[in-house]
């Protein structure tokens, strides 16, 4: 069977990153070429916000899925019932219990930098937004990389840095109720692992900074002194505004963005304002 193409505009913002792409459904199935300009974009511009998505969970689950295999998040207490591969990121309570990871985004990461083949993508689908509140800020790691001084740059390209779910963690659990305790099961899933400070993003051979004030914990091979001054230089270049696309979510807002290429941040929401989103992530490979 041929599947149409779609009429849809990609409008690149005036920013340092992203474009949104107005016009297309994808609760339908897209064709090859349709995908093809969709991928091309999602590299181009790092984050691509489709608007006016009504769909399905399944439907969004379909559509991560063609860009490579799911990851399930460590925190299966809030998968998304009958869909494991969504995971619940909300701030509401009901019957005193979160219905899902409230606290999401505290600091600025790149999604499951902790894990050996960290996230190519996220996609967070909006499905009840607050009144205020709730943006999420993105940052161009490509630009903060071609920025960095030239003497930094050859400083830290060759070094490697642990990433660790558990860096901050009990820090956010002493601050809101959205951090259960990890089962050793968990805690088993998030072992520390070794990253490039500099990536080379495998589709399009640019060099991204790759460490985040949440996952990154030190430097190996150099004293920790230094290993703590670096990490903080670098942190705070990353993410200078002209580095920074901060978006302001619409109704049925789809955000896909690109984890080798950003860190993002989430700018928070008020307590009395309800908002629930819908994530996948699909995995990547091995950062070189």
């Amino acid at each position: 069977m041929t599947i149409a193409t779609q009429d849809f505009e990609i409008r690149p913002f005036d920013a340092a990153l992203g474009a949104e792409v107005v016009g297309l459904d994808l609760s339908t199935p897209l064709s090859t070429s349709d995908f093809q300009r969709i991928h091309r974009a999602h590299l181009d511009h790092h984050v691509v916000v489709f608007r006016d998505q009504r769909i399905t969970p399944a439907q969004q689950i379909g559509f991560s899925r063609r860009f490579g295999p799911l990851q399930i998040h460590v925190l299966d207490q809030f998968q998304l019932p009958g869909h494991p591969e969504v995971l619940v990121v909300s701030n509401v309570l009901e019957a005193g219990k979160p219905i899902g990871l409230g606290d999401a985004g505290r600091f600025w990461h790149s999604d499951l930098s902790y894990k050996e083949k960290p996230s190519l993508g996220s996609l967070l689908h909006a499905r009840e937004l607050p009144a205020e509140g709730g943006d999420t800020l993105f940052a161009n790691m490509h630009a903060a990389w071609a920025s960095l001084p030239v003497d930094l740059q050859r400083k830290v390209e060759g070094l490697r840095a642990e990433h660790t779910y558990l860096a901050r963690y009990a820090e956010l659990q002493a601050r809101s109720p959205w951090r259960p305790n990890l089962t050793p099961e968990q805690i088993a899933q998030v072992r520390p692992v070794l990253q490039p400070v500099v990536r080379t993003h495998p589709e399009t051979g640019r060099k991204a900074l790759f460490v985040s004030e949440h996952f990154t914990t030190r430097v190996v091979g150099i004293p920790e002194d230094e290993s703590r001054a670096l990490l903080a230089e670098l942190f705070a270049h990353s993410v200078k505004p002209q580095h920074v696309y901060r978006h302001q979510w619409q109704p049925h807002d789809l955000v896909f963005w690109d984890n080798r290429a950003l860190l993002h941040l989430a700018a928070g929401t008020p307590d009395h304002l309800r908002r629930v989103m819908y994530r996948t992530t699909i995995e990547g490979d091995v950062p070189a």
